[in-house]
């Protein structure tokens, strides 16, 4: 998929199950919306070819029309139509239906998505949440294949954002939707989707569940991308342990590790969660920042030797800038890659 003689989506593949919430993740004009388009009939495809269900939708030289796909579309800003009023909004795409028939699965959807009592309100009248929500139940009335949803939470406050697509998701669910959601916020991601996507550059990188796109990251832009932590040299030793200035990890490897040999410089990502506060322990370090997140802060924290690490601590642990504190590493999962 290109504009113009500009690739901006080169060599995907991706499958989704019936029923599968699923979301493409990645930064500012990696290709996500681009790729979402051409699912939904809006952008040519010039090489390779997208099927929903058994049928073939796009390929090089083909387009089936977006209205015969059978796919939902949330935008990004919700596009109600102003001069009609929510129930008409949500009865919008049953034309194929008679009036009393539209009204009953309009009124249904605006039911399940809690907005009973709002079908006369216009647009306008209607908070942020709401109108995502008439938007979610004007894309589910026709009942489509697949809902494909881009940025839909991204007008939203962070904490309306986190709780509506907590709800959605279950919504989905219950109803046994299938559903590919754009975003560029992990979270949402993590609390909404059972598979992600990670694009960068057109291509994509890592498609998988969220935990191991966390703990068993495909290549060095998703280790970077998802989540926090640091890249820290170390050496392979011969019993296939990593050997850094201030010890050694052991765990379970990422499936590039037989490819590391032994002697050779590597660098290893440490995740705020592998280093565990522990004031018995011998080995400490000094306290360079401290960000409090209510339940936990994160403490941005200095070896000896220089080294800069991250470490989650429970939040009743408050220490001061400048202070020494006692940590150990825990690497269930080890994630190394060859040093550049």
């Amino acid at each position: 998929m290109a504009y113009g003689q500009q690739p901006v989506v080169d060599d995907v593949s991706l499958e989704m199950e019936r029923g599968c919430i699923a979301c493409l993740l990645g930064p500012s004009g990696c290709g996500k919306t681009t790729l979402l388009r051409g699912i939904a009939g809006f952008e040519p495809v010039l090489r390779g070819s997208i099927s929903i269900g058994e049928r073939l939708v796009s390929s090089a030289g083909f387009r089936l029309p977006p209205e015969e796909r059978r796919v939902g579309m949330v935008f990004q800003d919700y596009a109600l139509f102003p001069h009609l009023r929510v129930i008409e909004n949500v009865a919008f795409g049953l034309h194929t239906l008679g009036s009393l028939e539209r009204q009953r699965r309009a009124g249904f959807w605006l039911e399940v998505v809690g907005l009973s009592g709002l079908e006369r309100a216009w647009p306008h009248e209607l908070s942020g949440g709401q109108q995502q929500r008439v938007a979610l139940a004007r894309a589910l009335a026709p009942e489509p294949e697949l809902l494909l949803m881009d940025e839909p939470f991204s007008n939203l406050d962070t904490e309306l954002r986190d709780s509506l697509a907590r709800e959605v998701g279950d919504l989905l669910r219950q109803r046994g939707a299938t559903a590919l959601l754009v975003t560029h916020d992990q979270r949402e991601a993590f609390a909404i989707a059972d598979r992600i996507g990670i694009l960068h550059e057109g291509r994509l990188r890592q498609w998988d569940t969220a935990y191991n796109l966390y703990h068993w990251p495909a290549d060095r832009f998703v280790a970077d991308f998802i989540g926090e932590g640091v890249m820290l040299p170390a050496q392979v030793r011969e019993d296939g342990a990593l050997a850094l200035s201030f010890g050694e990890l052991r765990g379970e490897f990422t499936d590039q590790q037989p490819a590391l040999r032994p002697g050779e410089p590597v660098e290893v990502l440490l995740r705020p969660d592998d280093i565990i506060h522990d004031d018995a322990s011998p080995l400490t370090a000094e306290v360079l920042h401290k960000a409090f997140r209510g339940a936990e802060i994160l403490y941005t924290i200095r070896l000896d030797g220089g080294a800069e690490v991250l470490t989650l601590v429970p939040s009743h642990h408050d220490h001061a800038i400048g202070e020494r504190i006692g940590i150990r590493i825990m690497a269930d999962h080890v994630v190394a890659f060859p040093a550049r």
